[in-house]
């Protein structure tokens, strides 16, 4: 495994992060795709053992369960003060005028709430899942700067959003001397580059670490192009992520090729292009097959070729730009 700095924190990282979406109880947010506790856990302890030490959930993830299996699960397999553990807050948690968004009573409830079902004293990284243009952001990052004076919280993150939002909250908060965003939790593969643009370079500008959700494109740059998955089938919003464009065909045909001719899995392939952009921090893996993390962690030492590379990028025409939501 590499570790490597969260943007300009002290904070090592493993460079594969375990994202825990994929873990649900039974009856509370269970999909199709997810693993519930039982398949759950083997998944947990096998990215401890490859050196993972960065594990990423959220409070709306099924229903809170994905955090309660997490928890438990970290606390008896590691220790606490040696993994890297974030959450998230936005999403609706319950009905009502406030059972969602990031007003100061929103973030004050949902924290405490996450770390009941954590089974911890604290997170690592607490990081807003999207922004919310209904609250102020003064009140959004006043909340969170409290959030961490009162030890809840190590480092506070963002989640997909508009560069200008972003660079609007980045300033506000060294204005008023607040705790700042340390890492962009965005949406970037080879299917969808738009971040590429103005959010990346924002990043490294800024000394903010990048941490990409769905970086093999909900499994599309895993497979050749007509064949699906169950999560492809019924993941309502990852269908409204990918618009089947004819250059994406091309590139999934190109990454197929690469890793037919490197005789390796095209996860590979698709993750190393991502991990060699010097703004990647650190993508996040959603394993639901005991293959998907010693693939990832194959891609760490994968060097593409230039030639390769650009047999990857050349099919890409500009795309919408999609998550945000």
């Amino acid at each position: 495994m590499q570790y490597t700095k969260l943007g300009a924190t002290g904070l090592d990282v493993s460079r594969i992060c375990l994202g825990c979406m994929t873990f649900a109880i039974e009856g509370r947010g269970h999909r199709p795709w997810t693993l519930d506790e039982e398949k759950s856990r083997p998944i947990i302890r096998q990215a401890l053992e490859l050196g993972v030490n960065f594990f990423d959930t959220a409070n709306v993830y099924a229903e809170g369960s994905s955090e309660e299996i997490t928890g438990r699960a970290l606390k008896d397999f590691a220790r606490r003060e040696e993994v890297v553990l974030a959450t998230k807050v936005h999403g609706r948690m319950r009905p009502g005028a406030n059972g969602a968004g990031l007003s100061r009573k929103a973030i004050f409830q949902e924290i405490d709430a996450s770390l009941k079902r954590l089974g911890t004293d604290y997170v690592d990284l607490y990081q807003i899942h999207r922004f919310d243009p209904k609250t102020p952001i003064e009140e959004t990052l006043e909340a969170l700067h409290d959030v961490v004076r009162a030890g809840k919280a190590r480092y506070i993150g963002a989640s997909s959003m508009h560069a200008w939002q972003f660079a609007k909250m980045l300033y506000t908060s060294r204005l008023h001397g607040w705790t700042r965003f340390v890492s962009m939790q965005n949406h970037i593969n080879l299917l969808n580059r738009e971040e590429e643009r103005e959010m990346l370079p924002l990043c490294l500008d800024q000394g903010v670490g990048v941490i990409p959700w769905s970086p093999l494109a909900r499994g599309r740059l895993t497979r050749p192009w007509d064949e699906t998955s169950t999560r492809q089938d019924t993941d309502a919003f990852g269908k409204n992520l990918y618009m089947q464009f004819e250059s994406d065909k091309k590139i999934v045909d190109a990454v197929g090729a690469v890793a037919a001719a490197r005789g390796v899995p095209r996860a590979q392939v698709a993750l190393a292009w991502l991990l060699r952009k010097s703004a990647i921090t650190a993508p996040i893996i959603g394993a639901g097959k005991p293959h998907h993390l010693p693939d990832a962690v194959a891609a760490l030492t994968l060097d593409l070729t230039a030639d390769e590379i650009k047999s990857l990028e050349a099919p890409y025409v500009p795309h919408p730009y999609v998550g945000y939501q």
